[in-house]
């Protein structure tokens, strides 16, 4: 068994999710986090005031596959998360002992 961490944008979890269910994953946990990396924050402003969030909202989806759908499922998140710009997110898989 394999353990798939994903990290996303908010706004690419239903499509992540959707083609996840129809690709024969049984369940997820799903969370809101908040963190940054290569993406740095981004600036904005209100009233002429401007200011950096450096924490972004993210998604995070947490599964547990068999390890023989563990690429198939891998390539949907990342065919269904990509944007192609920095910010998309990560993927980090693990051994799941017991």
């Amino acid at each position: 068994m394999k353990r798939i961490v994903a990290v996303i944008r908010e706004e690419m979890f239903e499509n992540v999710k959707e083609a996840s269910l129809d690709a024969g994953c049984e369940g997820m946990n799903v969370s809101t986090v908040k963190g940054m990396g290569k993406q740095l924050g981004i600036s904005q402003s209100y009233r002429g005031y401007k200011r950096c969030i450096d924490l972004i909202p993210k998604t995070r989806l947490e599964l547990i596959v068999n390890e023989e759908d563990l690429d198939r499922l891998v390539d949907v998140i990342v065919e269904n998360s990509r944007t192609g710009e920095v910010g998309d997110g990560k993927i980090f898989v693990s051994d799941v002992e017991e």
